[in-house]
């Protein structure tokens, strides 16, 4: 089978696709025929060194992706052959509280990840999919998908007419935009770019906040709030952005820490709102499988489809990468094998 391997230095430059042997399921194992990968800046991060610079190479790289079961080995009795079905990411994670251990058998780092023909898998490490998403939609869920779910739903605590705050407009923030409008909130969406939030109002975003032009997007998000600060912040900006959603945020309000986009190292943070105010900071670190049985379930039921910027071929992988590093993406970028 065809797989892109990261190979003895990280690197996007060191990407290459190789040959490896077609895998076989053993007991209780599924072997999957993957059709679609997307892509989450924890995979550019993970290729390029930056996320674990003691990962093992080589290393298959990505993190979501989906496909059909195409062969069961022996005792598998909750999979079927022709399942559509999602890989989860944390493969060792089936429900309840994380545990150090089940949060380091994760796809894309430090196991193998996606972006190969065929990949076997343990049956509880598969999911089946809402039957009205494609396998490039589906490809979407089990990071992005899952970790905007836990953020607005598990941990959000909102009730209608609430207020969420998406920061950019990727994946995760495109997600947690649908979600919260699936429970009836208010939305406001920051980008750098005004025709991304034209994009976003038509995806059901109340307000946009241009922070190039509104270098102060703190102050912009009380003033659309009466004052009082939002009820949540999808905060997927790191070092680079929190201080200023600390104070976007109400007394008593929740920053749901995800990403480092910019920038992962230490945040200039005044810590006296926090104490003050019982400002709550909360890392969500994606969600267990049983968190992605009811998260498929609300998007059954509300038909949800996830936003798709662009579909680039198995071939062209590096230069999706590149695509998604400059943030030119609206929503998610994916592979097709």
């Amino acid at each position: 089978m065809k797989a892109f391997e990261v190979l003895d230095n990280f690197g996007i430059e060191n990407l290459s696709s190789v040959t490896r042997p077609d895998p076989k399921p053993g007991p209780g194992e599924v072997l999957v025929k993957i059709k679609a990968c997307s892509l989450n800046y924890r995979d550019f991060l993970m290729i390029t060194g930056q996320y674990n610079p003691r990962q093992k190479l080589p290393l298959v790289p990505l993190s979501d992706g989906a496909g059909e079961v195409v062969e069961l080995g022996p005792g598998v009795k909750k999979v079927r052959i022709g399942d559509r079905v999602c890989g989860i990411f944390s493969q060792g994670w089936l429900a309840g509280a994380p545990r150090l251990e089940n949060i380091r058998e994760t796809l894309g780092g430090p196991l193998d990840g996606m972006i190969s023909e065929y990949r076997v898998f343990p049956e509880e490490g598969v999911i089946s999919f809402p039957e009205h998403l494609s396998y490039a939609e589906a490809s979407t869920l089990p990071c992005a998908g899952l970790t905007a779910y836990n953020a607005v739903v598990t941990f959000g605590e909102l009730e209608p007419g609430m207020t969420v705050v998406a920061l950019g407009t990727g994946g995760v923030s495109l997600f947690a935009l649908q979600f919260a409008k699936m429970l009836g909130c208010k939305t406001i969406v920051t980008s750098s770019s005004d025709q991304k939030l034209e994009k976003a109002k038509s995806l059901g975003a109340d307000e946009g906040i241009n922070y190039t032009a509104k270098t102060n997007w703190d102050r912009e998000i009380r003033k659309k709030t009466d004052m009082k600060g939002a009820d949540l912040i999808i905060e997927v900006g790191g070092a680079g952005t929190l201080s200023k959603s600390v104070q976007s945020v109400k007394p008593g309000g929740i920053v749901a820490l995800i990403g480092v986009v910019a920038g992962g190292g230490e945040a200039n943070l005044s810590l006296f709102p926090i104490l003050m105010q019982g400002i709550r900071i909360q890392g969500v670190i994606v969600g267990s499988r049983s968190d992605f049985e009811r998260m498929n379930l609300a998007i059954s039921r509300n038909l949800m489809r996830p936003v798709i910027d662009r579909i680039f071929p198995y071939s062209e992988f590096p230069k999706a990468l590149e695509y998604l590093r400059d943030g030119k993406h609206f929503g998610k970028v994916v592979i097709e094998i």
